[in-house]
């Protein structure tokens, strides 16, 4: 049995990222993952321009009480004459400054009467108030890195250089399945003995959430060969196969043996709870990951092991989630051999922010997942007194 940290070591060593890409226009690629530097062929700002509405001036020029005519107008989008000596511009923010001029005096500090204007300061000083060429960007500068996940601001600072469309990768396609002759679907009686389907849609949840494509292939009855059979679908359509449930080693559990019959396990069992029986393995050339058939194990495992196995197939150098180290709200006396990834939330306690865990902690308790906004670390042969730093990683980091 692996420890967590071997498990997603092992994992992330077999993550070989997809080499299919396709070119995007720029309002398609949010949440897209670059496949090619993007190096600007352009200075951002492209000229000097003014940092607000104000007067082009030369610095030397200013001194106390005295007036200049104004001898031009300069608005965003216009390029003004040579600056006369002893002159001054009126500028608006953005405008390229007019040769000549090194500095802008805000309006605030000018009295403009009968196009005079006479300033409130004694002096300025080169530079005041400009944005300079490639002040933001210069040519040659790589402003966003290959394998780089694409947020709104990224649009932007691709579209102040001119780019209109960009190379990335295509998204992964995911085929998942589900498990369990006592598996009834939502709108369906679930007679005695059956239980909702609650797996199936979380994944069809967690997969497009990521980015990736999904090809639900449904519910598998528990029979080695139906395993087998969809199995072999899965492998046929897509980059990465998925399951839950099956896992274990009871009579009815057909995973494992269907996923040796073509092709091969290369892990099983984790050092962790809730989630120890986790597969990975391959399946007619694909990646495949066996996760736990009880809800909160499928849902902690997916987020802490396929996901980042998952965004590291993509091309995505950053699939790691950084915790954040808060005081615990809690005491945990219970010392396992396992590493404990409980469920919790941030409360404000005594005028600080502390971790509370959700009171029922069981593997099939999936209402704890949605009281709780991420999840806190009890390490192996740890206990927690309230006040101790605990590592929690927050829900909204793993979307």
């Amino acid at each position: 049995m692996k420890t967590f940290d071997e498990a997603l070591d092992y994992l992330l060593s077999k993550a070989i990222p997809t080499a299919k890409t396709e070119q995007v226009p720029i309002h398609q690629a949010l949440g897209r993952t670059l496949a090619q530097d993007i190096t600007s062929t352009l200075n951002v700002p492209p000229h000097h321009n003014s940092m607000m509405d104000g007067y082009a001036v030369r610095s030397t020029e200013v001194v106390a009480a005295k007036d200049f005519a104004v001898s031009q107008r300069i608005a965003a989008g216009s390029v003004g004459e040579p600056l006369m000596v002893s002159t001054v511009a009126r500028i608006f923010t953005g405008a390229p400054m007019p040769e000549g001029a090194d500095a802008v005096v805000m309006q605030e500090e000018a009295v403009e009467k009968e196009g005079v204007v006479t300033f409130s300061v004694e002096s300025v000083t080169k530079k005041q108030n400009v944005r300079h060429i490639g002040e933001d960007i210069a040519v040659g500068d790589v402003i966003l890195a290959k394998g780089h996940k694409l947020r709104p601001q990224d649009l932007g600072l691709i579209t102040s250089i001119g780019l209109g469309k960009v190379s990335v990768y295509k998204p992964l396609v995911i085929a998942t399945f589900t498990t369990g002759d006592e598996l009834v679907e939502p709108g369906e009686k679930a007679d005695a003995g059956k239980i909702y389907n609650a797996n199936r849609y979380v994944l069809a949840g967690l997969v497009p959430q990521l980015g990736f494509e999904l090809i639900d292939l449904g519910r598998v009855p528990d029979c080695l060969d139906a395993t087998i059979d969809v199995l072999e679908q899965a492998a046929t359509v897509a980059d990465v196969v998925i399951t839950t449930g099956g896992v274990s080693v009871g009579d009815e559990d057909h995973i494992k043996p269907a996923v040796d019959s073509i092709g091969h396990l290369d892990m099983w069992k984790v050092k962790m709870k809730p989630g120890k029986p986790i597969a990975f393995g391959e399946v007619a050339g694909k990646p495949f990951i066996g996760l736990p058939g009880n809800p909160v194990s499928a849902f902690a495992t997916f987020n802490l092991f396929a996901r980042p196995f998952l965004l590291a197939m993509q091309g995505q150098h950053h699939c790691m989630i950084e915790p954040i180290w808060l005081k615990a709200g809690f005491d945990w006396t219970k010392v396992g051999f396992r590493r404990d990834f409980v469920r919790a939330r941030l409360e404000n306690r005594e005028q600080e922010t502390r971790v509370t865990l959700y009171p029922n902690q069981g593997s099939g308790v999936l209402t704890s997942t949605v009281w709780a906004d991420g999840l806190a670390v009890i390490p192996e042969d740890t206990m927690i007194a309230k006040g101790d730093l605990v590592a929690y990683y927050p829900f909204n980091d793993m979307r």
